[in-house]
């Protein structure tokens, strides 16, 4: 399935999650491209939108991901990785790690301070949607269920328009039900996913973010102009 762009993904999921326009829903966007898809949900459901900032750390000279810090200074490992050979890394890099995860949390907190974020205790009592644009391995849900453990939530909703089979996998474990319009087998990167693959800058992202809300109504049948 391929989608015209991710706008067009998030009137699909907002068909998909119709059933909660009367809810308290709260959609939590896991990077800038999710929340392009998250804005249909914001502006067809009546749901508020939000963004979860967290950074990668990768296995020094390598492109591998060994884990996410998220924007409360969490830190979340790969599950891809095995126990034992996340204590062989950790002991051969401890240092770099250390360091990275320092820089990129202080990274976060000026972006934070810019953007004006959503705090995680507002989300209490509220139907969350973690919200991915795709996912190719589920680390990212994993830092932010891991980010939500304090916080009592009416019902957590893993959902993106394409994952690959291992990611849904993890989505299941992680949250109450899971939405994905695309499960692939051989997961490419995720602008393979989308036709049209402009972000917005920071600042036109956090103005989506920042925008009154609509009144909740019945989501509007989108075009399907997808295969």
């Amino acid at each position: 399935m391929y989608f015209r762009d991710r706008q067009q993904a998030g009137e699909i999921l907002a068909e998909r999650l119709a059933e909660y326009r009367d809810d308290t829903i709260v959609v939590m966007a896991l990077t800038s491209g999710a929340v392009l898809v998250g804005e249909p949900l914001k502006r067809l459901l009546g749901a508020e939108l939000t963004l979860m900032m967290s950074r990668d750390i990768k296995i020094p000279g390598e492109q591998s991901v060994i884990g996410t810090v998220d924007q409360a200074g969490g830190f979340t490992f790969n599950n891809m990785f095995s126990t034992g050979e996340l204590e062989e890394l950790v002991m051969e890099f401890h240092n770099q790690i250390e360091a990275d995860k320092f820089n990129v949390l202080a990274d976060i907190h000026q972006v934070l301070g810019q953007a004006g974020l959503m705090e995680r205790h507002a989300l209490t009592d509220k139907v969350l949607v973690v919200l991915s644009d795709g996912v190719i391995n589920g680390v990212a849900f994993d830092a932010a269920f891991n980010y939500l453990k304090p916080i009592r939530l009416k019902r957590t909703i893993a959902a993106a328009p394409v994952a690959s089979i291992p990611a849904v996998d993890r989505m299941h474990t992680l949250s109450d039900e899971i939405h994905v319009l695309s499960v692939v087998d051989n997961y490419l990167e995720t602008s393979h996913y989308y036709e049209n693959n402009d972000i917005p800058s920071d600042k036109a992202i956090f103005k989506l973010l920042t925008t009154v809300k609509p009144v909740p109504g019945v989501a509007r049948k989108s075009r399907r102009n997808y295969t």
